[in-house]
Formats: C-alpha cells, structure tokens, sequence
C-alpha cells in the first residue's frame, strides 16, 4: 500500500502493459523481423480478418492512423469535395475528425452533444442539416457509443451517408451492435494509448460492405490492387506489418482490458457516489461501454488538475478547447451560444487514470487526492 500511495500514477500506463505481455509482444516483434514483412504480409492479413471478426464480422482495412482512416472513407463515400458540401460532426472532439472532413474538400458543421454523455445529440441534428450537406459523423468519445438508432432515423430520412469515428470505441456496443453495423463505416485509431493500441501510429477502416472495403484498400495504397496498375491516383496510408503484428498480440487481450476497464470504472462510481461536488460519467443503458476514458466535471477544473497533478495522478483533460473555438475554425463564424453544452462542459471535464493493470489501490489514491484538491 505504501507504495502506491507514495507512487505516481499516470492517466494511462503502457509499461504495466509490456511487461504483463512482454514474450508474446517480443516474439510478434521478432517473427515480423524475420520474415522481413515490414510491408503488407501476412501478419497484417490476419490482422484484419481478426479485427473484423472482433467488430461483429465485415471487412476491415488497415491503414497509416485514424485520421487518414476518415478521410479515406470520405472521399471514397462521397468523392472529392469542392469546399461546398458539409459534413456534420460535434465540436468536442480532437481536430482529427474535423481535418479529415477539411482534408477529404467539406466544410465541417458542428451540432450541440447531450448533457453528461457528451455525445451526439439527434435532438438538434435535423436543425443543422441543410441543402449540402453529405454526412453525419458522430464521434463514439471516451468509449461509449453515440444513440447510433436515432442518428440513423435522421440521416436516412435526410439520404446522407453516415461514418462512425470509433477511434476511442473499441469493442463498444449500442443495443447489441458496435461501430459499423449502423453507419456506412466505422473508423478507428491505434494511437498507443488506445484501448487496442500499436507501438506508433495506425488505424483501420471496418465496414460491412465488401465494395467499399475493396475501394478504400486500394486508395489507401496508390489505388492499385497490382503491384503496378494504378486505377486510380490513391495515397501512401497503409498499417505497417510490424504494428499489425503487434495489434494481434493485443487484440487477443482486449475483451479482457475493456472488462477490466469497466471495472476500475466501478471502483470509481463507488469511491464518488454521494460526493456532490464531482458529476460521474452518465452511462447510457442501451450501450456497452469500453472507457478508453473515465471523466467526471467539477468546478475549478483547472486548479484541481493542476493540484492532482502536483501530488502525481495523472490527470487530464479532453478536450479543453471545442473546435468551434479554435482559431483554425475562426473564419466559420461560430459562437459559444450554438453549443452551450459542449461549451459549459469543456470547463468542467476531467479525465481520471484508467488503465486495465490498475489496482484498487491506486483508484483509491486517485479520490484521495482528488477529493483533497476539491477541498483546497
């Protein structure tokens, strides 16, 4: 106990990981050596048939990140874009999701999310769709899944193409089924702190759809499926055989982590019940889910971050600044009274440690200080 309490805890420990999986991670490491199959090959042919299993069956197609993840299924969904056509998405959310809208030639619109989910809010979706507008893209965020049936309602009545950036959703469910059996596509990350997470960047597009699938494999790599017949100019954006192998090692563990997740999450709901002064994490019924993070809202966010931090938890917070207030979205025009949520709670939102190796104790550590800087 001494040593926990006197121990830093991070917001999420990747070592505790390697050295819990150190021989099947090394070994993975050292067969993709020895076959020198940096490229492609089979470990990353595996990869995505496993990865696609894990989703709920389909096609998945492994690519450079989670960014290009979106913009590849973009433009393959709705073609080049001349700057006119939007795509909506929501405005707490990291700048990835909108630079792939961007990227991919559409305007990013932002809609309003709910209260204490942070997600999506269908309510006011319909409000903000209008004549070019071409997607819906709700972000799965901090591993609970957007209301993908009501999103859905609206987008087909409105004829748009509808993309899920699951990056931090891996293994999430929404009444039964996960990122992709709702939408066109589901994106994802496997940023290293991912719940399914490479050594260094990467990502990977799963759909149900095997055209599609077949189409977004070769944009991702030169628009080729020979070697050298090209049917179309595509980009360089494909999952390395290294990282893929390395992601299958960790895919066998990842019903295991996510359940561990939720159970440092439980150890929480317990620690904080009855304390006023904290808003635990609102978890939709209909849903299953993965806490890639586990925020809570107080006030004085910042000073109690700081002081948590000082004592050595390490804390955060996503995301402090919404897109609709960042100066590379200036030029759109959008003010804090069109998102009064996502506004009020960028103020309030902190991110707890959570991680699938973390003991009861450092929960308990974590409150500790936690309620201590509150106090302050």
């Amino acid at each position: 106990m001494t040593s926990i309490v006197n121990s830093k805890i991070p917001l999420v420990d990747l070592a505790a990981q390697y050295k819990a999986h150190r021989a099947e991670l090394d070994a993975a490491v050292s067969g993709c050596a020895q076959a020198t199959a940096f490229i492609g090959g089979a470990e990353l042919k595996s990869f995505e048939t496993e990865f696609a299993t894990f989703c709920g069956g389909g096609s998945a197609v492994g690519c450079g990140n989670g960014t290009d993840a979106i913009e590849i299924v973009l433009r393959e969904l709705l073609g080049a874009g001349d700057g006119s056509g939007e795509v909506v998405t929501v405005p707490n959310t990291f700048i990835a999701t909108t630079e792939a809208i961007t990227n991919a030639g559409y305007r990013p619109v932002f809609v309003d999310v709910t209260p204490g989910t942070h997600l999506m809010d269908p309510g006011g979706l319909k409000g903000v769709i209008g004549p070019r507008t071409r997607a819906v893209l709700p972000v799965h965020l901090y591993g609970q899944m957007a209301p993908m049936d009501e999103i859905m309602d609206v987008a087909q009545d409105c004829g748009l193409v509808v993309i899920e950036d699951a990056a931090q959703a891996h293994g999430a469910i929404w009444k039964g089924r996960g990122p992709g059996h709702w939408g066109h596509a589901a994106t994802f990350s496997f940023y290293p702190g991912k719940n399914l997470g490479a050594w260094g960047d990467g990502g990977a597009i799963f759909t149900r759809d095997e055209k599609l699938a077949k189409r977004v494999r070769m944009r991702a790599n030169h628009g080729r499926t020979d070697k050298y017949l090209h049917e179309f100019e595509g980009r360089n954006s494909r999952l390395d055989g290294l990282q893929a192998a390395i992601l299958r090692v960790k895919l066998r563990h990842l019903a295991d982590w996510n359940e561990a997740r939720r159970r440092v999450a439980s150890w929480y709901d317990e620690l904080l019940d009855g304390n006023n002064r904290v808003k635990r994490p609102v978890v939709d019924g209909n849903g299953q889910h993965v806490f890639h993070l586990y925020v809570i809202e107080v006030d004085d966010r910042d000073r109690v971050l700081n002081d948590m931090q000082k004592c050595g938890i390490g804390a955060g917070v996503h995301y402090p600044v919404p897109l609709h207030r960042q100066p590379a979205y200036a030029s759109h025009g959008y003010g804090d009274a069109q998102f009064p949520v996502a506004t009020a709670s960028a103020q309030r939102i902190l991110s707890l440690p959570i991680f699938p190796e973390m003991q009861r104790a450092q929960a308990e550590r974590v409150v500790q200080v936690l309620n201590q800087a509150i106090g302050a």
